[in-house]
């Protein structure tokens, strides 16, 4: 499973969420069995060549119609911040499904 979210570092402990309009790096995360297997940071999404299963915004106001027009899951981590943070609530069910709601 490939999880790419927005971030303001590419530290994978400091990294915290951003906005998509304020996104300074873009995390690609992949998780396998629970676990993370692997992560890269990309200055641009356009420099990604990985499928990208599922992106995870930090609102459900980000505009997100260029990642579900390519069949991309998006996600809403409402309260967590940490790369750390939202990995443990995705795999715990706890973020909101933004497409469920469109």
């Amino acid at each position: 499973m490939q999880i790419l979210i927005p971030v303001d570092d590419i530290d994978f402990e400091e990294a915290k969420i951003t906005l998509l309009d304020d996104v300074k790096h873009w995390i690609l995360i992949n998780l396998e069995e629970g676990r993370v297997l692997e992560y890269n940071f990309y200055k641009t999404r356009e420099e990604i060549t990985q499928w990208i299963d599922v992106v995870i915004v930090k609102n459900d106001k980000e505009y997100v119609w260029p990642f579900m027009e390519e069949n991309i899951a998006v996600l809403v981590a409402p309260l967590q911040r940490s790369v750390e943070d939202i990995v443990e609530a995705f795999l715990f069910k706890e973020l909101h499904d933004l497409n469920v709601n469109i």
